[in-house]
């Protein structure tokens, strides 16, 4: 991704099909707000949603702060492996995009 604002605000939060391609999950939406523990279980449901060899980019919320302070952990534990993840950027609307590569 470039340093621009260049993800999807329109992008799905939470799928009920798996998505064989690369995705964007939008875990900015006012509900995410003041809550973590909704971001990294929605998160959780993109990931489960997303068929191997592809990638979810999980969109969170500026406010939540760096994923790092809440969403790395909890990938750690939900996931012995399977996946790996990296830390994209923030953008410019202060969201962050964590891409999560579904193995």
């Amino acid at each position: 991704m470039s340093s621009t604002d260049d993800h999807d605000h329109d992008a799905e939060a939470v799928t009920d099909r798996v998505h064989d391609n690369s995705w964007s999950a939008n875990l900015e939406k006012p509900q995410y707000t003041d809550d973590p523990e909704l971001a990294v279980r929605d998160g959780v449901v993109a990931i489960e949603h997303t068929a191997p060899g592809n990638h979810v980019n999980l969109v969170t919320h500026g406010d939540l702060g760096h994923p790092e302070a809440f969403l790395y952990d909890a990938l750690a534990e939900e996931y012995d492996d399977g996946v790996d993840w990296e830390y994209i950027q923030q953008c410019g609307c202060g969201g962050h995009v964590t891409r999560v590569y579904v193995d």
